[in-house]
């Protein structure tokens, strides 16, 4: 079953839709719009007019999918993996019994914290979770201050990139709920416990992971977002009227 469709800015800060910059889908509407009407792209700039209804045209159409994506945003929240433990071999509270305690959504993100070049952290398929492999993982973070963005819902594993460490207890297994529309009661406090609970088995299809994302802490407020948007809009207008002006000069 496909993914839907997912808009968010890469390590760049670049907004994105489905991958693909919002800058270039842009212009590329702007392009079929005066393609389809016949309308010469110098005329954007000698007939305000046009300019206005074009833009009121991609506004319009695209504002849905802009809100859809400050809602999601708004309720991302960052979870510190451990606690003020962070990444370790033997923190106070057992990892999943620290997951439980918690509650994970779509676009939310993961906060790694450990010792760079001691360690690191593998996102991996169930199987590589259950026998601690660490030669295959979907991807790997050794930066010491890694930030995994959950994409998707469903289940996520994660082992330590020390083989013996994950076999003493350094894994992190999670479950991502789909974004809702309203504020989840908290959870009940569990009281920590050395040991993890034990959790049935699942079967589960491969699942995607993106690249790390900055921290939410450093995202820019509703206000920015809009103003990227509006750039992408105007920086997508002026890459067709470049492009068009160097078309007539060859």
């Amino acid at each position: 079953m496909p993914l839907p469709a997912k808009v968010f800015r890469n390590k760049f800060h670049v907004i994105q839709y489905n991958g693909y910059p919002l800058v270039i889908l842009i212009s590329l509407i702007i392009l079929i719009i005066c393609i389809n009407f016949n309308i010469h792209t110098t005329t954007l700039v000698l007939i305000p007019e046009v300019f206005h209804v074009i833009m009121t045209f991609l506004g319009l159409l695209l504002l849905p999918l802009l809100l859809s994506f400050l809602s999601s945003q708004a309720l991302a929240r960052k979870f510190d993996v451990g606690g003020r433990d962070g990444w370790v071999v033997k923190p106070y509270e057992n990892y999943n019994h620290w997951a439980q305690r918690n509650r994970f959504q779509v676009n939310d993100t993961l906060h790694f914290k450990y010792i760079e070049g001691s360690d690191s952290v593998l996102a991996v398929k169930e199987e590589d979770y259950n026998s601690c492999n660490t030669n295959s993982p979907m991807e790997k973070m050794d930066d010491g201050d890694s930030i995994f963005h959950l994409n998707n819902s469903g289940p996520f594993f994660f082992i330590s990139g020390n083989t013996q460490n994950c076999q003493n207890g350094q894994k992190l297994f999670i479950i991502v709920m789909a974004v809702r529309h309203h504020n989840p009661s908290p959870p009940t406090p569990v009281a920590p416990s050395s040991e993890a609970p034990s959790l049935p088995p699942q079967q589960i299809d491969p699942f995607s992971f993106s690249s790390p994302v900055p921290s939410p802490s450093n995202e820019p407020s509703s206000s920015t977002r809009f103003g990227g948007f509006s750039t992408s809009v105007g920086v997508g207008v002026w890459v067709i009227l470049i492009f068009t002006s160097f078309i007539e000069l060859v």
